[in-house]
Formats: C-alpha cells, sequence, structure tokens
C-alpha cells in the first residue's frame, strides 16, 4: 500500500508545476512565441505569400518592398515565404532528431541506473564514448558515412544527443533507486518491467523533460550547421543554415539575405532554451517545497 501513497503526491503537485512556470513571464514570453512560429509553420502552405521555389531573376537581390516583404534572394525568390517553409523544416528536423535521441537514450538510461552492475557499466562507457567527440564533429561523421540528407542529417543529430538523454536518465535513477516504494514493490512480487514503467519512468521524467526542452534548441543549431557545410537540407528545401550560407557570397550587396534568417534562428533556439530554463525553475521550486 506504500508505493500508491507514495506516487500521489507526484500526481498532485502536477499542477503546481504548471501555475510556477505561468508565473514565470519570461518563460511565458518565449512560450508565446514558439506556439506562434509552431501555428506558423502549420498554415505555412496557407499563408505564405508566394511560392517558396519560384524565381523571378528580374527582382534579385531587391530589398523589402510591397511584393517582396523581406526582399528577394540572388535568385529572385521571396525571402518571407522561404523563412516560413525553413521554419517547418527546421521544427521538423528537431522534432525527429530529438525524437530519435529518447527513444535510444532513456531505455538504455534507465535500464544502466535500474540494474547497476555490468549493464551500468556497458551504458557508461558507451556514454562516455560517444561524449569524448565534439558533437558537430560526430554528426558530420555520421552523415559522411550516409550521405548528405535531411533525413541523415536529423539521424545523426538523434545519434549524437543519445549519450546525453543516457546519463540524465540514468542519473535520475540512481536518485531513486533505493527509495521505499521500489523496495515495496518488489517485496510484493512486481516485476522489474513493471517496476520501470509504473514507479521509475515517471519520477524520471522531469529532468529528462528540461534536457529534452533544451536540446530542441541545440538541435535546431545542429541542423542549421550541417545545412550550412551543406550536409543537411538540399536545394532547392528552404532551411535557415542553407539561406544562410547561400547570402554569405552577397552579403556587401544586400546584408538582410543573412540577417532575416540568422535572426530567425537566434530567437527560436533563445526562446526554446528560455522555455526550458523555466521548466528547470518550475520543477525545481516543486521539489524544494516537497522536501520542505
Amino acid at each position: 500500500m506504500s508505493a500508491p501513497n507514495d506516487l500521489r503526491p507526484e500526481r498532485s503537485r502536477t499542477p503546481r508545476v504548471v501555475r510556477q512556470f505561468v508565473a514565470d513571464p519570461t518563460a511565458m514570453v518565449a512560450f508565446g512565441f514558439l506556439i506562434l512560429l509552431i501555428l506558423v509553420a502549420l498554415l505555412t502552405p496557407w499563408i505564405a505569400p508566394h511560392s517558396p521555389d519560384t524565381q523571378h531573376l528580374d527582382r534579385a537581390l531587391d530589398g523589402p518592398n510591397g511584393t517582396h516583404w523581406l526582399g528577394a534572394d540572388q535568385l529572385g525568390r521571396d525571402v518571407l515565404s522561404r523563412l516560413m517553409y525553413a521554419a517547418r523544416l527546421s521544427l521538423m528536423a528537431a522534432t525527429v532528431a530529438v525524437g530519435i535521441a529518447v527513444v535510444i537514450g532513456v531505455p538504455i538510461g534507465v535500464a544502466g541506473g535500474y540494474f547497476g552492475g555490468w549493464v551500468d557499466r556497458i551504458v557508461v562507457l558507451i556514454a562516455d564514448s560517444l561524449m569524448g567527440f565534439p558533437y558537430l564533429i560526430l554528426a558530420i561523421g555520421v552523415v559522411g558515412v550516409l550521405g548528405p540528407s535531411l533525413v541523415n542529417a536529423m539521424i545523426a543529430i538523434g545519434v549524437v544527443y543519445v549519450p546525453r538523454l543516457i546519463r540524465v536518465a540514468r542519473s535520475a535513477v540512481l536518485a531513486v533507486r533505493g527509495d521505499t516504494y521500489l523496495e515495496a514493490s518488489r517485496s510484493i512480487g512486481a516485476t522489474s518491467a513493471s517496476i520501470i514503467v509504473r514507479h521509475v519512468v515517471p519520477n524520471v521524467m522531469p529532468p529528462v523533460v528540461v534536457q529534452i526542452s533544451l536540446m530542441c534548441g541545440f538541435a535546431m543549431l545542429a541542423e542549421a550547421s550541417l545545412s550550412f557545410l551543406g550536409l543537411g537540407a538540399q536545394p532547392p528545401a528552404a532551411s535557415w543554415g542553407s539561406m544562410l550560407s547561400s547570402s554569405v557570397r552577397y552579403m556587401d550587396r544586400q546584408p538582410l539575405l543573412m540577417i532575416w534568417p540568422g535572426l530567425a534562428l537566434v530567437l527560436t533556439v533563445l526562446a526554446i532554451n528560455l522555455v526550458g530554463d523555466g521548466l528547470r525553475d518550475a520543477f525545481a521550486r516543486r521539489d524544494k517545497r516537497s522536501g520542505s
């Protein structure tokens, strides 16, 4: 009976985390920006003023005007439309890449922390070995093996972030592995799988959720970096990284071509990080109150 009683407070405190997060004005502004960005990305095919690939060479490198609100690129394509389609691509890439890291990293980290022994030693060895490489170099190596494409870039970014989630999940499991409710569950004959699913995973989700929110921003930066190097999204697909790359040679004639995608990337990553900070602070205040 002790296990259910111990778990109920975690569920009842969930609204408190939401209230703490909503009370953070900086996090809420960032969250509102991300919601707006997601809505724009979802509705882009219907609200984009022009096709992202339609070329008007007579308007190449035009500045902002009534037809092209943010100007036109070197091929006369509408910059605003390409930014909107690039937002769709960047959000999708970050979501898929982080999803890959979660599906692989969290179960491995939970297994290592829960079972310990040789299982934990192998998990730590895998995580430390992968983290020994600079993340961008490792991603470039994976894309080099698989070939340049957006799908391969997402796989590479997901692989890069697997060891970070392994370490976060493992540390969270180690913090609760010896708790009384787990011992009570074992004493009544609960299987390891049942204990992990019903008791361990819910208690390790707060740090994992915070890490996931922060990783989304880093994943977008990684995708932009790979696309900038020609290893991510391939032409004519619009990506903030590829837009930055193609605008470098025209920065003296039309510097706005570089400013728009750079500004979009900076604001989006900043908003994601601020939301992650807000979640971290909300969970920390909850844990402080519950421990007092």
